[in-house]
Parts: C-alpha cells; sequence; structure tokens
C-alpha cells in the first residue's frame, strides 16, 4: 500500500514526513500541553515499549522544568525571584540557575538584544492605550538589563529593584536541550522535538529520508521554501504575531531592549544552532539586529545558520543557510 504523506503543522513551517514502510523502526508520535503551548514528538526506534517509555520520560521532564520556570505559578523559583527583587540574593535550584547562566551569557553575545529582563517594557506596551512618553520609557528601561542580574557561585541570584525575569524567550529551548540529553542516554537516535511550533530539535533522520523536512513560509503564511534538518535546532521567531495598533500602526511584541521600542517590521527569523537554547536567543537578536548587524552576528559563530524573511517576499540568509539545511527555493 502506498504510504500516506503527514503534514505537521509548526507555526509557520509544516514538516514532511512518510511513514516507515517495511522496516524495522517504528516512531512513536504524542503530543501534550505543557510550558503554554503544545509539545509534540516523534521518537522511532526498534522497541515501540521502550519507545513510548522515553517519550513518557521526556514529557515528565518538560512539566518539571515548567514548574520550575514559568512565572504564571506564584511559589515558582522565578517568581519569588520577581517578588524578592531588590530584597538580596536568594538560592535557587540547579537548573534555574543553569538557565539564567546561558541567558546571560547570550545577553552579552548578542550585545543586548536577548534579554530576560525585557518584561516591564512588553507589560508597558502591552497596556498602552496610545504611545508612551519618551520618559515613560527612559523610565522603565531603568528596570531593564541583564547586568543586573547578580549570579553567585554559591547558587543564588539576586536581582535589582522593580526586576522582572521572564523565560518564555529562552525555556522551550532550554526544555529540548535537556530532553536530547535524555535521548542520548537512552540510546534514541531518530526524533523530532517540537515545542510551540517556535523550537523545534532533530535528532538524527527518519527512518525513510535523509533528514526532517520542514516547508518555510514568509510571515504572510507564503510557502517560499523546504530546509532538511539532521541533528540541529531550530527556532522560528515572528516579529508581529502578538501585535498591538497603536494610532494608525502596528506594534509587534518583539522589543529592543537597548531602545525600548518594539519592532514595526512583519519579519519572521530562523535561526538553526547546536542547542535549542542558542538558536532560540539569536533568533530573537535576528529580528532586531535586521538583515545586516543580525546575518553578521551569526555568521561568527560555529554552527550557527539563519534566514530573515519579510512579508513582501524579501529574504536575507547567511552564507551557509542554504547548504547546512538544503535549503530548496519553492
Amino acid at each position: 500500500m502506498k504510504p500516506r504523506l503527514h503534514l505537521h503543522i509548526l507555526g509557520c513551517l509544516l514538516l514532511l514526513s512518510l511513514p516507515s514502510v517495511g522496516l524495522p523502526l517504528s516512531c512513536v508520535i504524542d503530543g501534550r500541553y505543557t510550558m503554554g503551548t503544545v509539545l509534540q514528538l516523534t521518537l522511532c526506534g526498534t522497541d515501540p515499549d521502550q519507545t513510548r517509555h522515553t517519550s513518557d520520560s521526556l514529557f515528565q521532564t518538560a512539566a518539571r522544568l515548567d514548574r520550575l520556570l514559568t512565572t504564571y505559578a506564584p511559589d515558582s523559583p522565578v517568581s519569588r525571584l520577581n517578588a524578592t527583587a531588590g530584597q538580596g540574593a536568594m538560592p535557587v535550584p540547579a537548573e534555574v540557575m543553569d538557565v539564567l547562566t546561558l541567558s546571560v551569557r547570550y545577553w552579552k553575545l548578542t550585545g543586548g538584544t536577548f534579554d530576560i529582563t525585557v518584561g516591564p517594557l512588553m507589560a508597558l506596551w502591552k497596556r498602552a492605550s496610545g504611545l508612551p512618553s519618551p520618559d515613560t520609557v527612559r523610565h522603565t528601561l531603568s528596570r531593564v538589563g541583564s547586568h543586573q542580574i547578580v549570579l553567585s557561585p554559591q547558587g543564588t541570584v539576586g536581582l535589582a529593584q522593580n526586576m522582572a525575569l521572564d523565560l518564555g524567550g529562552i525555556g522551550k529551548g532550554f526544555a529540548l536541550d535537556r530532553m536530547v540529553a535524555l535521548l542520548k542516554e537512552r540510546r534514541v537516535s531518530r526524533a523530532l522535538l517540537n515545542f510551540g511550533h517556535s523550537s523545534q530539535w532533530a535528532v538524527g533522520r527518519p527512518p525513510d529520508a535523509p533528514g526532517w523536512r520542514l516547508l518555510v513560509r514568509l510571515p504572510d503564511g507564503t510557502l517560499t521554501g523546504i530546509a532538511t534538518l539532521r541533528d540541529q535546532a531550530l527556532s522560528v521567531s515572528g516579529s508581529l504575531g502578538q501585535s498591538v495598533a497603536l494610532g494608525d500602526r502596528r506594534y509587534g511584541h518583539v522589543i529592543d531592549p537597548r531602545t525600548g521600542q518594539p519592532i514595526q517590521r512583519d519579519l519572521l527569523a530562523c535561526v538553526v544552532a547546536p542547542s535549542a537554547a542558542q538558536a532560540e536567543a539569536l533568533s530573537k537578536a535576528l529580528l532586531i539586529l535586521g538583515e545586516s548587524e543580525g546575518t553578521a552576528l551569526l555568521e561568527r559563530l560555529s554552527g550557527v545558520e539563519g534566514l530573515l524573511l519579510e512579508t513582501n517576499g524579501r529574504r536575507w540568509e547567511t552564507k551557509g543557510w542554504r547548504q547546512t539545511v538544503s535549503f530548496v527555493d519553492l
């Protein structure tokens, strides 16, 4: 019987894969709600029962990290940090320290364009009924900046007064990286982990193809090409996915932490990197830095490539993008 083509919607991307026919490997596909979105796992192995057990373990890992990193639960470590900002350092679990350390590292790497302390600015623009005044923006900017996060070797974290952390821009990638580490321990070498339609980890390849194939769309949904991933993490970030109308303009949910201003261009950034956390941080930086500075930053980093798309059809890519993901235009 001829195999059917399966399409899995991944936000602005579609996964193209064929089920295995007559192969010793079988794939288990499962999706569950966690971290405020749907985590879909496709795991391939020779023992379906063991594969399902591994899948359950991955979901448990994601749920545990959600409890640590969320700001929606008042008793989470991150919520407690925000509630005690300016009151001295407090101890945090090791994994919270790990993700904060990574976040500060990527803040430095991106010249301050990726910043987990941008929450006050996001709240300002979200509740604005008109354009915030320059004085209001400047006052809010004083509460932003990862240089104000104090990380100690003793495992404590201190925040300046009125600061607030939001790990939504890196938490899913961090969780995916931890899940991939578990896959390596379980010797699972073929898997696709899709988190929230924006962050994916392609481990190995499916049983019937050289890699995990994705249809790439422009910000308006128009198909533009096919990318094939193998042992790569991918992050997709859009500038106007959640926007507000103020006057005759639309302002996106991605804000430049250096200026306090939202992006107004309708852009989509795709970044592949050796880790999902790195890909997530760099996709936000690519949106903010734009085609010249953004692609230049990516090209300085080993194993990192990127594509920036605009609704009008214009696109910019790093020199190695096409070869790295076997990109084919449509």
